[in-house]
């Protein structure tokens, strides 16, 4: 009991510490979020006019006065759901922009997860199963040497290969012209078409971590005491593989893909910024580069509970599933 009041507790603290950098982070960074809405208005050849720059101000409902006092009314707005009118897409609210986008990163990163997770965990358990075969080598040295190729390289490479060359797919966003968001076959049929070059190119790379840790974990797992105990006795070697090999190994990567999932909301700024695909991770760098506030902190925000509420199940979850993390715990 003691391990999961304490668990609760690093939770609840690391939470508000979180919350709180969240709220000082924007606000220390230079320069000022009505001054660039208006010079983007303008184009920066001209002046600033001062009554002007006051006025988009107060239309965006910046905020003067001491620290303390934004901190107050940020807590509140957060307890109330409210997190303002975004400073680039005025008048849409904050929520309004991460509900239009929400949904393309959670259908397209939550899916290549999944994938990701069940190809990685399976590959490398037969890796491990097959060690020191040429499956074992051809898996391991396979993974190791895509891991080595940039990212950006591997999307670029798929854009020229399969967009600009064989004109199979569309080179990015979410849709094409010719339809429009809705329940629709035509929209569903062009948003899977655009959305397959930014799969693969998450596919390809998204496994590797899991390849490379169930490997490890279950070739050390095979290793010890209670895996040699079962060998002597004469157990087949597929049972103590599955047994005795994967049910234990596979719990560190349970554990990252359970952050990983948390970390969801905060999308993939670089293969959505590549595709131009309209997720999150697109939303959030716009929101950096125009001095957003409102809309970064709520994406910070959202990224950052994710996290500690994947975190906290995943610790949560070890307690119920090996009893000696809660006995060290206790010690």
């Amino acid at each position: 009991m003691l391990y999961f009041v304490r668990r609760a507790g690093f939770f609840v603290a690391t939470l508000w510490a979180a919350v709180t950098l969240n709220f000082l982070i924007p606000r220390i960074q230079p320069g000022d979020p009505a001054q660039a809405l208006l010079a983007r208005l303008q184009g920066n050849t001209q002046a600033v006019n001062p009554v002007q720059l006051e006025a988009v101000r107060k239309m965006l409902g910046t905020q003067d006065g001491n620290l303390l006092a934004q901190y107050w009314d940020y807590l509140g707005a957060i307890c109330t759901g409210q997190f303002g009118v975004s400073y680039s897409y005025y008048p849409y609210t904050v929520t309004e922009m991460i509900g239009t986008a929400l949904p393309w990163t959670l259908i397209l990163v939550g899916v290549t997860q999944l994938v990701s997770f069940a190809v990685g965990t399976l590959l490398g358990a037969w890796a491990a199963y097959r060690r020191n075969s040429r499956v074992d080598s051809v898996i391991t040295l396979g993974s190791t040497f895509v891991g080595t190729l940039p990212f950006f390289w591997i999307a670029l490479l798929l854009i020229f290969v399969f967009a600009i060359t064989l004109n199979w797919f569309p080179e990015g966003g979410g849709y094409g012209g010719g339809s429009s968001p809705g329940w629709s076959w035509l929209f569903f049929s062009d948003a899977f078409q655009h959305s397959v070059l930014p799969a693969v190119a998450l596919l390809i790379t998204g496994p590797i971590g899991w390849i490379i840790g169930m490997r490890n974990n279950m070739v050390q797992t095979l290793g010890e005491d209670y895996a040699r105990l079962a060998r002597a006795r004469g157990l087949p070697r597929r049972r103590i593989a599955l047994t005795y090999g994967a049910r234990i190994a596979i719990l560190p990567n349970v554990t990252g893909f359970a952050i990983a999932l948390g970390g969801l909301l905060g999308g993939t700024v670089l293969v959505e910024t590549i595709f131009n695909y309209p997720g999150l991770g697109r939303l959030l760098l716009e929101a950096v580069s125009n001095k957003d506030y409102p809309l970064m902190q709520a994406l910070f925000l959202f990224t950052t509970i994710g996290v500690l509420i994947a975190n906290f199940l995943a610790d949560v979850t070890y307690g119920f599933l090996d009893p000696r993390v809660r006995r060290a715990e206790a010690v």
